[in-house]
């Protein structure tokens, strides 16, 4: 069935605010998922609202941060001024390394590169 725009713009908006969900405008509206994802982006689109970025390649420094436990605060307090400036020169390496797309386990002689995509290093 055609909708006009601003019906259109309204079955977007209820799919963005989570008043429907896709599946409920599908049935309700009797349109397909590709046609309810282009009512929400049409949506975003006119009110401004940031598309998300969609795309195949995650983020490696996301996957760092999830593979790697991060001290809380307290462990934080509790280093003195040498060890502080040990950590931030950790996170900075590690934070280099993902951006090149591996990290380190281990250390010295025992150390590891894991890389954080699927894409074969040797070409």
């Amino acid at each position: 069935m055609k909708y006009s725009l601003e019906q259109q713009m309204d079955i977007g908006r209820q799919m963005y605010l989570r008043e429907i969900t896709y599946k409920e405008a599908m049935a309700r509206y009797n349109i397909s998922e590709s046609c309810a994802h282009k009512y929400m982006t049409d949506y975003k689109k006119a009110n401004g609202i940031p598309l998300k970025q969609s795309g195949g390649r995650k983020d490696s420094s996301l996957l760092l941060q999830s593979s790697s436990a991060s001290p809380d605060m307290e462990t934080y307090m509790a280093m003195s001024k040498e060890e502080l400036i040990n950590e931030l020169i950790l996170a900075k390496a590690n934070e280099l390394r993902a951006k090149k797309g591996y990290e380190v386990k281990g250390v010295g002689a025992s150390r590891e590169y894991i890389s954080l995509n699927s894409r074969n290093t040797k070409s």
